[in-house]
């Protein structure tokens, strides 16, 4: 499908945020990707990677970028969002995704961009960087994630348990009590589970778990048990995360603080929330260390999410720094 260029004119006529072009993008192994750009062709050139793995972009995520000087490239990855087929995990890994971005950059004809990425985004994009350093300009970071496994265990268990040891109990619970030892391979398994009585309450409590991880003051602290086993539609994110996770991301052992030196000479801004209890502050400062020419900026008062107040500004000033730096 071609891009629909006069309905994108059209629109950005009355909404500077509508996209310019939006099309379903074949990338091989049977994936199409929904693919979107916003802004001005002629803009500072950008990627956007959404987090999960397993979300998708939404609307509010072309705001960030200034349309009157950039332009923004925004995709679902495979099997998420908008992409086709939905929740596909089959030939579907990080080096995957890093040749899709450079099929969507060559489709583009950009030849270097500015890659933007949050949480699993933020590991997306320093895997595709140091893949391909010569293409990019700049580095725009948020809530760094290396994509270890050690990084999720820890914030599944013994950060769970230290500031919300109710919840650290429910998410327990879930499991037989001999599953219970090494509970973030226990859950691994159920989600991948084909039988809908065991993936089912798995992703629903995994899903409601990390929810409550990810914001500084959030609106449940508990998981609802009597609601697991309750028929409604299942969470997207938990299946495509044990699948990625289970695997190290599909990638070697710290391989992204490893091949940090790739990134030398590259501009980086980590913006990173103060109380952010799945990517903390000691993993984007272990980044900014083995990566010179980045800066980290703390958000007080914020944990993991785009929107805990302040990340959200914090993220679009970043951009708009590092695209200064790429127009001069």
């Amino acid at each position: 499908m071609m891009p629909d260029a006069d309905a994108g004119t059209a629109a950005k006529r009355t909404d500077p945020f509508a996209p310019l072009t939006s099309e379903m993008l074949d990338v091989g192994d049977d994936h199409e990707l929904y693919v979107e750009s916003v802004g001005r062709p002629d803009g500072i050139a950008a990627i956007y990677l959404h987090g999960g793995p397993g979300s998708g972009c939404q609307p509010d995520h072309r705001r960030l970028f200034d349309p009157e000087r950039m332009h923004a490239v925004l995709f679902d990855q495979r099997g998420c969002g908008r992409s086709r087929p939905r929740g596909s995990r089959a030939h579907n890994t990080t080096a995957h995704l890093i040749a899709d971005m450079e099929k969507i950059r060559e489709k583009f004809g950009i030849s270097r961009w500015m890659v933007v990425g949050g949480s699993w985004g933020a590991t997306l994009a320093l895997a595709y960087a140091e893949a391909h350093p010569e293409r990019v300009s700049g580095i725009a970071l948020r809530a760094t994630f290396l994509g270890t496994r050690a990084e999720v265990e820890t914030a599944f268990t013994s950060r769970l348990s230290q500031f919300y040891p109710a919840l650290h109990e429910d998410f327990l619970s879930v499991l037989p009590p001999e599953e219970r030892e090494r509970p973030v391979d226990s859950y691994y398994r159920r989600i991948l589970d084909a039988d809908p009585t065991v993936h089912g309450p798995a992703s629903r409590a995994w899903h409601d778990t990390e929810r409550a991880l990810s914001e500084h003051k959030p609106a449940k602290t508990r998981i609802d048990l009597a609601s697991l086993n309750v028929w409604r539609t299942l969470p997207a994110t938990p299946f495509m995360e044990a699948h990625y996770f289970v695997h190290d991301s599909f990638m070697s052992e710290n391989q992204l603080l490893r091949n940090a030196d790739r990134l030398a000479g590259i501009p980086g801004i980590i913006v990173q929330g103060r109380y952010d209890l799945l990517c903390p502050p000691e993993t984007s400062q272990a980044l900014a260390k083995a990566w010179p020419s980045s800066e980290v900026r703390i958000v007080e008062a914020a944990g993991h999410s785009l929107y805990d107040a302040g990340v959200r500004d914090a993220v679009m000033k970043s951009i708009a720094d590092l695209a200064s730096k790429a127009a001069r």
